[in-house]
């Protein structure tokens, strides 16, 4: 496929250029074109950014022009090919990554791999078909069921396995060098707000949202070397969503129209231009609002809160065992 990006549409405000300038950033599931992942590379690289890893694992074809497109504009950029799922290659491209950095890790990484299932009746019998006898349903009910649970399960390794193992192996090389690193994690407003057809999406897309606060726990005294927060994106016109955009009865329960690549982008640059304080350990959702000719794009921190609630009948007869004497009874 061409390089089909406007690259015009990625160079946003000096007041923004804080987000990537003089950083090396590496964006996972940056190749496709027309993706999340692309927008973000033009973004940064376009933005000042000292330079991009531009990483993928089937589509090479786009990461590369992706890749020729950056360095025609002036830009150092490399290209990343990895399975995020398969962690005996995810760790055979550090070594490779270090090298295209001239000996250092990356300052910023954004875990942005991701699928999503072509849509199914989740937890529902499939319709039944006239004239259809019951051995050929129950086979068609059990090659439908293996098929989606494999989808699904695509879908949940390329997200929570991916940004685990990115987040294992790069923390780990910021704490081993005393080097800053900061790691932004794209999730999906339906992580929050589910929608119909895709269960492995919005499951895959809820699971990364408490890594920023798993991480600073388990990195203990040295949780000040690295920040992390989650982004929550609304629907973005890319490959997997490019069916709908006709489609209003899809996305507008969450916004009035899709929004463009270059859009989103700029929308994550100006949030990542804001100090770091102000970012780490939190979750933030992208809001559209307005209309689908004057979009109104706003960003709001979304907090992830337990409520206890103590049930009466069980502190009114709570169960109570006593430990055993010395005599064993």
């Amino acid at each position: 496929m061409a390089f089909t990006a406007p690259i015009e549409h990625f160079r946003f405000s000096e007041s923004y250029r804080s987000a990537f300038a003089g950083k090396r950033v590496l964006i996972t599931g940056s190749g496709r074109d027309g993706g999340i992942g692309q927008a973000l590379a033009l973004a940064a690289a376009l933005n000042g950014a000292a330079a991009v890893g531009v990483h993928f694992h089937r589509s090479y074809r786009d990461g590369f022009d992706l890749v020729d497109k950056l360095r025609e504009q002036g830009v150092r950029a490399f290209a990343l090919q990895a399975d995020v799922t398969n962690m005996q290659d995810l760790w055979a491209s550090r070594g490779y990554v270090v090298d295209q950095l001239e000996g250092g890790g990356p300052d910023l990484i954004i875990c942005n791999s991701g699928l999503s299932e072509e849509g199914y009746r989740f937890g529902r019998a499939l319709p039944e078909r006239e004239g259809e006898s019951r051995a050929e349903r129950r086979a068609r009910v059990r090659q439908s069921f293996i098929d989606r649970l494999e989808e699904s399960r695509m879908v949940l390794d390329t997200k929570i396995d991916g940004f685990v193992a990115m987040t294992h192996l790069w923390a780990g090389e910021a704490v081993y060098h005393n080097r800053p690193l900061t790691l932004i994690y794209v999730s999906s407003r339906q992580a929050i707000d589910p929608g119909v057809g895709v269960p492995g999406y919005v499951i895959a897309n809820w699971a990364v949202l408490p890594l920023p606060l798993v991480l600073q726990a388990n990195l203990g005294r040295s949780a000040h070397l690295v920040d992390a927060c989650c982004l929550m994106l609304p629907f973005v016109r890319t490959g997997m969503t490019e069916r709908y955009a006709g489609e209003p009865r899809v996305f507008e329960r969450w916004q009035p129209r899709m929004l463009e690549p270059c859009e989103a982008a700029h929308a994550v640059t100006r949030l990542l231009a804001r100090p770091s304080a102000e970012l780490d350990l939190e979750s933030f959702e992208l809001l559209v609002e307005g209309t689908a000719t004057a979009a109104r794009l706003t960003w709001s921190r979304i907090s992830l809160e337990v409520n206890d609630e103590m049930l009466d009948w069980s502190v009114a007869a709570p169960l109570v065992y006593r430990a055993p004497t010395a005599a064993g009874t």
